[in-house]
């Protein structure tokens, strides 16, 4: 188990920089009960994530037969994929006109649970740091108890540093959303260099990747 941890935490490190969330719970801060509502936006975006982890233990050999043995059909769908995650980064790194958002007042906290876990939905496929956690905690060949106490654990260390957007709330009330604001601008500011060029980089690749199956008969992996 400890050898576990010791793979699973740069992982989770690297997977819990997500400033899309974290601009969501601020904003989220910012209505009529700010700390229950930010509280069960990220209870939502949390439940669902535990959820997709499991349907994607469940179903992770599957995939990995099926990218063991890929058909044209899969390097098909790689390639608009790819030309669709160009096209996105490339946009991403155009400036934006930025609308100020509509009053945030009612959001209420059943809405924030389900819209933390339809941000979370979105995402999912993109949660390249998650797959790889999910595949080292089957790798380690715990027992299902074991297994699904790591995956719980690990889902609670990642919405362990979100919390701070609550805790501030309740501490500081109104004071704390000039601290949250810097906090979002940090990460927002990191998130415009990086999110395109991840984005682009792997759009390049599954679009090489294509390219190379399509002339040669034969993917890169």
């Amino acid at each position: 188990m400890i050898e576990l941890w010791t793979t699973l935490a740069p992982i989770l490190l690297a997977d819990a920089v997500n400033p899309v969330l974290f601009a969501f719970m601020v904003y989220a801060a910012s209505t009529e009960r700010p700390v229950v509502t930010s509280s069960a936006l990220l209870v939502g975006h949390t439940v669902a994530y535990l959820a997709a982890g499991f349907v994607i233990a469940l179903g992770i050999d599957k995939v990995a037969e099926r990218l063991a043995n890929p058909r044209t059909i899969d390097f098909v769908i790689s390639l608009a994929i790819g030309l669709l995650l160009l096209w996105v980064g490339w946009r991403s790194t155009r400036p934006q006109q930025h609308r100020e958002p509509e009053a945030s007042g009612q959001l209420t906290p059943a809405k924030a649970f389900g819209f933390g876990a339809a941000v979370n939905f979105i995402g999912i496929p993109f949660a390249l740091p998650y797959f790889a956690a999910i595949d080292q905690i089957l790798k380690a060949d715990l027992a299902t108890a074991g297994a699904m106490l790591s995956l719980v654990a690990y889902n609670a260390l990642y919405a362990l540093p979100f919390i701070i957007v609550p805790l501030l709330v309740a501490v500081l009330g109104d004071r704390s959303q000039p601290i949250l604001e810097r906090i979002k601008g940090v990460l927002d500011k990191i998130s415009n260099v990086l999110m395109p060029v991840l984005l682009m980089l792997i759009g390049l690749a599954l679009v090489v990747d294509a390219l190379t199956y399509f002339v040669t008969g034969e993917g890169l992996v």
